[in-house]
């Protein structure tokens, strides 16, 4: 215990430390030590010492390990690309789900209705023209040129029969195409794509839009058959210039139907898709040209022709097509889609319109009214032309509204008011034989006064004693002033109306030389109860409406026609209006037929009309401006009678002679030699009323200002029928509206007794 005691006071007098630098002898002496190896951390001395010493001396095996971290930063590439493609994979699962289902139910789902097409055909079946917002019918894709199907594929979605709606190659290519370019260049949409998107989606280019676009493609190609989608497709797109459809776009670029287009034409058509408002051939037909070359030569490359083929083809010339639908059926058409919906209402599906237009008698039409004008317009200052042909029953056979469809649809037959000058008078004859007169009484010729008027003869040349037949055909104005102010203006206003005239006549004595606006087409078929014995049939362009697959909506049945006119009357007006044709001023207009008609200028021929008929047709020709300037001494007997004759001589080819109807003999001898006929041009002077002077017989007088009307005028002294001779105010007797009744009682005046008439 006394060592331990002393062992223990001496290492409390020394105190041994810990040391590590002590030498390994020091270490052993002292009996405790620790050593740098005992630590844990290794000194950054000896590490370094390791490092250099590593260097020095590579360890064996150095490539193995160079090669195993090549492969190792593969391996985690690899595995971060996996990850990344994991997420994304979710991502979009996220998006798709998420723009899912703000669309409506699958189940729901379902091909909306193609837009109606309206069919119009001529009466023999020829199409006149397609409306309604696709233009064109559509067309099965087996019926169509299998050109235009194999040139869309080419080039616009060449998988499209081995892809399941969405191409992932097209994609990538279009996706690498866009990056490397830059900008966005190519879309990778299949053409179930592009039909989804027609279909059911806007043009927005948006995520969501082309979310939705691949859920529809998917179920398009669940649903449908690659050629059912095809066909869909080719009937629905656009392909620029308003046609919808490769029907409407074959009738438009080339005037013929999709199912006879041709090699060159089907690469055209494909080549729109890309941009079918830019490279429409309409615009620009050198870029419709470019454009079609690369179609031929997609198709080259995937084998659907032949080299040959792709050489014919691309040296067909490059053409502008026409700036809009041309041809004069047209305003047929525009003039069907104005009646359509009185006749079945809204149109929910595709439809035919059988029409009762001839379609060669539309074209002869069309050239006679375009060469005059061709061959005339500048020399005599006329630029448009109008011409409506109408047969007994009313039917519309041929209809020409203007000079060009293409350059203006403004249709000038139905919708253009014009003055038809002396074109009115056969309603001032009319009413004059209802209230008794006959084609044999006889009226002074000469200078005439009504109050401050005086309606003077064309060149103040006058006749003397003349027959009312020989002074309708020589159109006299002063005669027909003076039956006006016999029978008075309401009994013309009568007449015109009850024979077909629909627009609003006022009724002053000038009516008489036809200062009242009219439509070609009414005026025209206000003859046709001439034509055919007094009766007035509905005007009409339609015969049939039918469905697609035939079911009958709509049917004209013809219906029962009215007696208008006494077949007394109807005969002694035929016989007057022969004279027009025959020795009047219509001579230019006679053909093999017995014809009858009337010409009309109106104030320095601003228009000039012939309105003829024989027992077959009704047709009535109008020329002039559009702006109402005058023309160079163009009349009713020389640019509307040539048009008329040569119609007329075309129409009736072939067909039998028929007589006009009516049978009325003159019993005197007419006397009056049919020489020196004047022109039917003298100007309707405007009347004054009672106390107003009356403008200068040569002043000019403005289409579009209303005659005023004369209640009473001054007969210059002389008591005219129907006049009271206190008050000297006109009663105004109008024909019964029963014509079928007896014959109104004859009313004698001191003319009659004085002239014998």
């Amino acid at each position: 215990m006394g060592k331990t005691a002393q062992r223990m006071a001496n290492r409390k007098d020394s105190r041994i430390e810990p040391s590590f630098e002590a030498s390994p002898g020091a270490r052993s002496s002292a009996g405790f030590s620790v050593s740098e190896e005992d630590r844990v951390v290794p000194s950054n001395r000896k590490a370094a010492a390791k490092r250099k010493s590593s260097k020095a001396k590579p360890p064996r095996g150095g490539r193995g390990k160079s090669r195993r971290g090549v492969f190792g930063v593969l391996a985690r590439l690899f595995y971060w690309c996996f990850v990344l493609a994991i997420w994304g994979g979710i991502a979009t699962a996220g998006i798709v789900v998420y723009y899912g289902a703000k669309m409506p139910a699958a189940t729901t789902w379902a091909i909306p209705d193609r837009a109606p097409n309206i069919k119009i055909v001529s009466v023999d079946g020829q199409l006149l023209g397609n409306r309604g917002m696709s233009g064109g019918e559509a067309v099965g894709l087996h019926e169509m040129s299998p050109y235009i199907p194999e040139a869309v594929i080419a080039i616009e979605d060449r998988r499209f029969y081995s892809h399941f709606g969405i191409d992932p190659i097209g994609l990538s290519r279009a996706m690498v195409t866009n990056v490397l370019g830059g900008h966005f260049s190519q879309g990778g949409s299949t053409l179930t794509q592009q039909l989804a998107k027609n279909l059911f989606l806007t043009p927005d280019r948006t995520l969501e839009r082309k979310v939705q676009e691949v859920l529809l493609a998917l179920w398009l190609e669940h649903k449908h058959t690659k050629d059912q989608i095809l066909e869909m497709y080719l009937n629905r797109v656009y392909f620029g210039s308003g046609a919808y459809g490769v029907e409407a776009a074959s009738r438009r670029y080339f005037g013929k139907s999709a199912r006879d287009v041709t090699l060159s034409e089907a690469a055209l058509l494909a080549g729109l898709l890309k941009a079918p408002s830019r490279l429409s051939p309409a615009r620009d037909p050198k870029a419709a040209e470019q454009r079609s070359q690369l179609v031929l030569a997609a198709m080259r490359d995937e084998g659907k022709i032949s080299a040959k083929e792709q050489t014919t083809a691309m040296s067909a010339p490059a053409t502008r097509a026409p700036s809009y639908w041309t041809g004069s059926e047209n305003y047929v058409a525009d003039t069907i889609m104005e009646e359509l919906p009185d006749l079945i209402g809204d149109v929910r599906r595709d439809i035919v319109v059988d029409t009762t237009v001839d379609l060669t008698l539309q074209k002869l039409a069309e050239q006679s009214i375009r060469r005059l004008i061709d061959q005339s317009g500048k020399k005599l200052n006329v630029s448009q032309g109008a011409l409506v042909s109408i047969d007994n029953s009313g039917a519309v056979r041929a209809m020409v509204g203007g000079y060009d469809y293409s350059t203006s649809q403004f249709d000038r037959a139905s919708e253009a008011r014009r003055q038809p000058g002396s074109a009115f008078k056969p309603f001032v004859y009319m009413a004059a034989l209802e209230s008794g007169r006959t084609p044999d009484s006889v009226r002074n010729d000469a200078p005439i006064k009504i109050g401050n008027w005086t309606p003077d003869n064309y060149g103040g040349k006058y006749f003397g004693k003349v027959t009312l037949a020989t002074a309708l055909a020589k159109s006299l104005n002063s005669v027909a002033a003076q039956l006006t102010m016999e029978v008075g203006p309401n009994a013309v206003v009568e007449a015109a109306h009850r024979m077909g005239i629909q627009s609003e006549l006022t009724a002053n004595t000038s009516i008489a030389l036809g200062t009242s606006e009219v439509t070609p087409l009414e005026l025209t078929s206000a003859y046709v109860p001439f034509a055919n014995g007094g009766y007035k049939p509905d005007i009409h362009f339609i015969r049939r409406v039918t469905t697609s697959d035939g079911k009958v909506l709509y049917e004209n049945n013809g219906g029962g026609a009215p007696r208008v006119v006494k077949p007394d009357v109807v005969g002694m007006m035929n016989s007057m209006m022969t004279g027009t044709v025959e020795i009047g001023t219509a001579r230019k207009a006679a053909f093999a037929w017995p014809a009858a008609g009337k010409t009309g200028t109106s104030q320095n021929s601003r228009d000039a009309w012939f309105i003829g008929y024989t027992a077959n047709l009704t047709t009535g020709v109008w020329f002039g401006n559009d702006d109402g300037s005058a023309m160079k001494k163009v009349t009713g007997g020389a640019l509307p009678a040539q048009a008329w004759h040569e119609f007329m001589v075309a129409a009736h080819e072939g067909v039998p002679v028929r007589p006009l109807p009516g049978t009325w003999k003159s019993t005197p001898p007419d006397t009056i030699v049919p020489d020196d006929i004047p022109s039917d041009t003298a100007p309707p002077a405007p009347v004054a009323s009672v106390g107003q002077s009356a403008p200068p017989a040569a002043a000019t007088q403005s289409a579009s200002r209303p005659v005023r009307p004369a209640e009473t005028v001054d007969a210059g002294g002389l008591a005219m029928p129907g006049v009271d001779g206190t008050t000297g105010s006109i009663k105004h007797p109008v024909p019964p509206g029963n014509v079928g009744g007896p014959v109104k009682k004859r009313q004698t005046s001191i003319l009659d007794i004085l002239t014998g008439g």
